[in-house]
């Protein structure tokens, strides 16, 4: 289904229905460029090319989870860190290890910089791929901030802390997702791949496609 979104190469633009995509307050607004020469894209590819231009705002996109994570858990999760990475997204984690590690090894390898929120009082106890981490000293109330700072959180698997971040995430309003055997919440899309999770990401940016 087509999603109504078209980019204008000549002036790195992404336009729809007469509006314009302005990337650094990620908002639509009223636009009467020429539109001739733009070329239909989805919702990633439309990411991907804003990204490209080094004027998307970098809100941040959570990736959450168990620090004691399974193969399968780590692996989806450093597929989308990787995916993220590549569409301009920034990544915010706790820091640790786990499926936070997993992300955060991905969106470094594609390219990131991922940011690791923790609950510790010294930055050394981050996970090797934490580009910038953020020592608070304040425990798990560290959820709330990670849960209140993204625009969107991606639950892969998790216990009680994961499920705790995912209600913060309900109640301050945001998008939340879920990827493997994620806690079951009402409120929350379940999705069967990172490649739908970065699709859902990329609707969201722009304006709920």
């Amino acid at each position: 289904m087509s999603t109504g979104l078209r980019w204008l190469p000549d002036i790195r633009a992404l336009v729809a229905d007469g509006r314009r995509f302005d990337p650094s307050t990620l908002s639509w607004r009223a636009d009467d460029t020429d539109h001739a020469g733009a070329a239909d894209v989805s919702a990633t590819a439309a990411l991907r090319h804003l990204a490209a231009t080094q004027a998307l705002r970098r809100v941040p996109i959570g990736i959450i989870g168990p620090r004691e994570a399974t193969q399968h858990q780590c692996a989806l999760a450093e597929e989308l860190g990787f995916a993220m990475a590549q569409h301009g997204l920034q990544l915010l984690c706790g820091g640790k290890n786990g499926v936070m590690e997993a992300a955060c090894k991905g969106h470094a390898a594609g390219g990131g910089l991922p940011i690791g929120l923790l609950p510790d009082e010294e930055w050394q106890a981050a996970n090797p791929y934490v580009a910038i981490p953020i020592a608070t000293g304040i425990g798990p109330a560290r959820n709330a901030i990670i849960a209140r700072s993204c625009l969107v959180l991606v639950a892969v698997g998790g216990g009680v802390g994961t499920l705790s971040e995912m209600a913060l995430g309900l109640q301050f309003k945001r998008l939340v997702l879920a990827l493997a055997d994620a806690p079951v919440v009402d409120g929350v899309a379940r999705l069967d791949s990172p490649e739908a999770a970065l699709a859902r990401i990329a609707g969201h940016i722009l304006g709920n496609l």
